[in-house]
């Protein structure tokens, strides 16, 4: 009988053999060999099912998963045992069983065509005995592991789900309130990441806003930005002033030595801004530098307007964009370390970006060779043109469009957190 292509159910398969729980299948169409290594088997306290078609085999090892599987190469029909191992390889719990090809073929050939297929053993006709138990004790023993590892492989994504939700519940929630409305973007990677933001008001005139990057990933570099946020948000850091952000990274950078964080440094970009005045005090160590957008003053009479390419204002105008960045290592690396900080005016209307490299060091295309990266230059020129307000979804589908562009079906994993802060002065 013909076996169709068609992908068999779990559910709903109806089993043919006695017992629906067996720590061995045996598919053979030979009567004789399927009763002795039955009996072989069972003398070893192995629970064994019978199949003696290709279908059959399918049927039940879908059905019962067991962890070992012993199939004759040659079956009567259009499948043969190659194909066999490759369909049960295709499924998950299958996938962990230990798939040992009968054969008689002792060419080489035949035996790579048979491990390139799924097979995770040969054993040859005629069968020996002590080797069938030595086969059979090893392939129980390498799914039992792969079973445990997988448990545990599960366990631990579970583990870094949870603490990635942990780390997402510490951001703050967007704002609309007036003086200062806030938007943000936070997109992790497939690995815990240690991108880390806040803003707050130090009182009622000055409010703080910072984003940091902890190198590396994993839940050290969680841990670190955590540490770092409950610090910053809890002005916890002894004799600083909150006020004047080159003091604040230079305490950061005395209590967060690398050499006491596992070798991990950080990067952060730190500003405290006054409504009042509406002035801007920043300062950065080692973070790329956040862009503040500003209408220019109004075009004198008969001349042109900037072009629109380059990112148009609400009255027409071309935008203007500053780049806020001081120099300074990054924190952690080198001890008694001081920093620069510097203060701008804000213009009506302005708007601030603050983010981390994970925005622009992404591949420019989904085919793009190795080192070809968007790169801050291209990601701040799209800053300009992109239209304006709350388009912040825009520039993280800029960031994001080589997973865009990818093949239907293929997915291309982010290399690292993404995260993205807009900051709109009325």
């Amino acid at each position: 009988m013909a076996l169709s292509n068609k992908p068999l159910r779990r559910i709903g398969v109806m089993v043919k053999a006695a017992n629906p729980i067996a720590d061995i299948l045996v598919i053979d169409d030979d009567p004789i060999i399927r009763r002795i290594l039955q009996r072989m088997l069972q003398s070893q306290g192995y629970r064994v099912a019978m199949a003696e078609t290709a279908e059959d085999g399918l049927e039940q090892a879908l059905a019962i998963t067991p962890p070992v599987i012993l199939c004759d190469w040659r079956l009567p029909g259009t499948v043969d045992g190659l194909e066999i191992c490759r369909r049960l390889k295709e499924y998950p719990d299958l996938s962990m069983s230990s798939f040992l090809l009968i054969t008689a073929h002792a060419e080489t050939a035949s035996r790579v065509e048979a491990l390139e297929a799924g097979a995770d053993d040969l054993l040859m006709k005629p069968i020996d005995m002590a080797e069938l138990k030595a086969r059979v004790k090893s392939g129980m023993r390498l799914c039992q592991l792969t079973r445990d590892l997988k448990k545990q492989k599960q366990y631990l994504e579970n583990e870094l789900a949870e603490a990635a939700a942990y780390v997402q519940s510490l951001l703050p929630q967007d704002t609309d309130q007036a003086p200062v409305k806030i938007q943000t973007r936070f997109l992790p990677s497939q690995q815990l990441g240690g991108d880390c933001f806040d803003f707050y008001w130090l009182d009622p005139d000055y409010l703080v806003i910072y984003l940091l990057d902890v190198s590396g990933h994993g839940l050290g570099a969680a841990l670190l930005s955590t540490s770092v946020l409950n610090v910053l948000r809890s002005q916890s850091l002894p004799g600083t002033n909150f006020y004047r952000p080159d003091k604040v990274l230079e305490s950061l950078n005395n209590m967060f030595q690398m050499t006491d964080q596992n070798e991990k440094y950080f990067t952060i970009w730190y500003g405290v801004y006054n409504r009042v005045n509406r002035q801007l005090m920043y300062a950065s160590a080692g973070h790329p530098p956040a862009v503040l957008l500003s209408q220019p003053p109004e075009a004198e009479p008969g001349q042109a307007n900037g072009a629109a390419a380059n990112g148009a204002g609400p009255k027409g105008h071309m935008l203007e964009a500053m780049r806020l960045r001081t120099p300074g290592m990054p924190i952690g690396m080198m001890p008694d370390t001081s920093y620069t900080w510097k203060r701008c005016s804000i213009p009506d209307n302005s708007y601030l970006y603050i983010f981390s490299d994970g925005v622009y060091e992404v591949p420019e295309t989904s085919v793009a060779e190795t080192g070809e990266i968007l790169g801050l230059d291209s990601f701040i020129d799209h800053i300009v043109k992109c239209p304006r307000p709350g388009q912040l979804d825009q520039l993280i589908s800029y960031a994001t469009m080589p997973n865009l562009n990818a093949a239907v079906g293929e997915e291309i994993p982010l290399l690292d957190d993404l995260s993205l802060l807009e900051i709109n002065f009325g």
